[in-house]
């Protein structure tokens, strides 16, 4: 397949993801939306992955690429391409399909339990997660869920953790499942003021030992993910 992948800062880029892709043969397209890169044409992909980012879905100035990226996933949606939203691309997600974005009652980062809902069991990406999983988390919004989608995960300080939508063709995870070491440390040198000494907020060398011990034991479920959408395929 031809897969599109939005980065929104040159620090979070496909991390597990790229190799998962390559691996499979599957030709993989960046666009650096905040350099105001072209978007693709709808008939140039097959497969879209909206990635994270620090700034917010509706954070206009300074963005003016924002309204674009908005109709651009937006009729991705409709025209039946499979989507995947990481962190801010599920926020991304949620607000294409008419939910509302929110501020979090509190920041999370670090690396933290997310727990698999009973819903996850019936779906057609997430059906094969543990009960319970750790993962990396650097967000201080969150979203609802759209109006007939599926909560898939939740965890302590977001109770909104993942959805799918579209018989799984849509899927948005809030938690980061593709992390490696690099992408951690790129993330702690880049966004150091978001360490605040918060409950959930973890320091620095939390954030590299859990790279380093939590990361590894993803990559089944990241492969899982994948793969279930992998075979769904675009409409």
């Amino acid at each position: 397949m031809r897969v599109c992948y939005l980065q929104h800062v040159t620090f979070e880029d496909l991390g597990g993801i790229e190799p998962w892709l390559r691996e499979r043969g599957h030709e993989v397209l960046g666009c650096r939306v905040y350099a105001q890169e072209r978007f693709p044409a709808m008939q140039e992909f097959d497969w879209l992955i909206v990635m994270g980012g620090p700034m917010g879905v509706h954070d206009d100035e300074g963005h003016p690429w924002l309204p674009r990226e908005r109709r651009f996933i937006g009729r991705a949606i409709r025209d039946g391409k499979l989507v995947l939203g990481v962190c801010l691309g599920a926020q991304f997600l949620a607000d294409a399909l008419g939910a509302r974005i929110r501020k979090n009652s509190e920041p999370e980062i670090g690396w933290f339990p997310v727990r698999a809902t009973g819903e996850a069991l019936h779906s057609a990406t997430f059906s094969e997660a543990p009960a319970e999983f750790t993962a990396l988390h650097w967000h201080a919004e969150t979203f609802e869920v759209p109006e007939g989608a599926r909560l898939l995960a939740s965890s302590d300080a977001t109770a909104h953790q993942a959805f799918e939508a579209g018989d799984g063709r849509v899927l948005a995870l809030q938690f980061h499942l593709e992390a490696t070491p690099a992408g951690v440390d790129a993330l702690i040198a880049e966004c150091p003021g978001d360490l605040a000494a918060l409950p959930h907020v973890q320091s620095a060398e939390d954030l590299r030992a859990g790279a380093v011990g939590f990361g590894p034991a993803l990559a089944p479920l990241l492969d899982s993910v994948l793969g279930s959408m992998e075979r769904l395929g675009p409409r």
